[in-house]
């Protein structure tokens, strides 16, 4: 999977190219003009007198009555065009409307003369993003919090990353912050300061070398590989390994049906920009759903009884479900928690120790739901669904009966 598919943020910077066309001034009855003057141009429209603004402007226009059918028919056309300049940038498309994520720019593993030193590795994460989370998780798992530290940014209002100070009610969570390695005030900032500079996207994850000044790699199916079995010698936790070889071909197989069809799946739901690729996106998203279901009913992990990488890529992806892609990208055919066995399965890998504090639930809902201005203008943050809670996730799921040792003393007993 990770030689053919990139796992990359959607949280990038759009630009737009500065406007060529001459200001108009326009001209306002003497009411409204002092109010005009006085408002700020970066309006929330959350304001109070922002509303009473709006609505002063449509009882002088036209009353009570609905605004004219033209005046609708106008901003619809131009609200559409706007929103496809936006998703072109924010969300790359093929010629029937699906969404096409970029490769990833810097793989761990396309040079072979690279030599990485463990103690200037530096992991630079944003908790919104899934592709991030998992190598927040296989860090955890690993023990490597000590040995790979990290900085952790949260997406700016242009939807780029940057570094700031973030008080959140969440305390046992992981929380944004500085950036501990170079000081910068944003991810771009971090990017140039590599030989030869960047002008490219700036994503996360990235692992950096502190001692060189260079981006070893922004893929992050390299990275938990890397994690898992490059850093034994500084690991915590060097025993556990989540790509067995006794899996590894399993591993492959569930990766190159949950990355396109899930992973990938719900972003081709959330950015399809016709109705054709929204419906396929969709029916491939819920038929791969169903089959997992299905599977996890006699299987505690994807793999059996071993947790792996894979099912780390399916969580973070199921983490995120109810709480965001149900909603805002759209994936409404039925909610995770309607899936008994997938439900369980969350629940089992969310109270392994050390997951959870990964799994900042308010962080996530705030990446999505305030900054991708295209699927959400208003910029409402919705209430949390209660089965995304922490004393949801925190019941019990009775997954280790599934087990197969679990299984034959079950069978002796009886």
């Amino acid at each position: 999977m990770c030689s053919t598919h990139s796992h990359i943020s959607p949280f990038i910077s759009i630009p737009f190219p500065p406007s060529k066309s001459k200001t108009h001034k326009l001209k306002y009855p003497k009411i409204l003009h002092t109010k005009l003057c006085s408002s700020t141009p970066r309006m929330s429209l959350n304001q109070n007198s922002n509303t009473n603004l709006i609505n002063t402007i449509t009882k002088l226009l036209w009353g009570p009555s609905l605004p004219p059918q033209l005046l609708i028919s106008t901003v619809r056309s131009t609200w559409s065009a706007a929103w496809q300049l936006m998703m072109s940038q924010l969300a790359p498309s093929d010629p029937t409307g699906s969404y096409t994520r970029p490769t990833s720019q810097f793989r761990l593993y396309s040079n072979p003369k690279l030599k990485v030193s463990p103690k200037d590795l530096h992991l630079y994460v944003g908790l919104p993003c899934p592709w991030a989370h998992r190598t927040l998780i296989v860090r955890a798992l690993k023990g490597l919090e000590d040995s790979v530290p990290v900085s952790i940014v949260s997406p700016g209002i242009d939807g780029s990353w940057e570094f700031r100070v973030f008080s959140d009610p969440e305390k046992d969570k992981l929380v944004p912050g500085m950036d501990k390695a170079n000081g910068c005030k944003t991810l771009r900032e971090v990017y140039k300061l590599r030989c030869g500079g960047y002008s490219g996207r700036s994503t996360v994850p990235m692992l950096w070398d502190m001692e060189k000044k260079e981006v070893l790699c922004n893929e992050s199916y390299d990275i938990i590989e890397f994690f898992n079995s490059g850093l034994n010698e500084i690991a915590g936790n060097p025993e556990l390994d989540l790509s067995p070889p006794a899996v590894k071909d399993d591993i492959r197989k569930w990766n190159d049906i949950i990355y396109p069809n899930v992973n990938n799946g719900v972003y081709r739901c959330g950015f399809a920009q016709s109705q054709e690729a929204y419906d396929k996106a969709a029916e491939g998203l819920f038929r791969t759903l169903e089959m997992l279901e299905d599977h996890l009913g006699g299987s505690r992990y994807l793999c059996g009884d071993v947790l792996t990488l894979a099912d780390v890529c399916l969580f973070t992806t199921l983490i995120r479900f109810d709480v965001v892609y149900n909603v805002l990208f759209k994936c409404t055919k039925k909610k995770l928690i309607e899936f008994t066995n997938l439900h369980g399965y969350l629940r089992d890998i969310y109270q392994i120790p050390k997951v959870a504090e990964t799994c900042n639930m308010g962080q996530i809902m705030e990446g999505y739901y305030k900054i991708l201005f295209p699927l959400n203008p208003g910029g409402i943050n919705p209430i949390m669904p209660s089965g995304c809670e922490d004393e949801m996730l925190s019941k019990p799921h009775n997954r280790d009966s599934l087990s197969v040792e679990t299984k034959v003393v079950q069978h002796s007993v009886s």
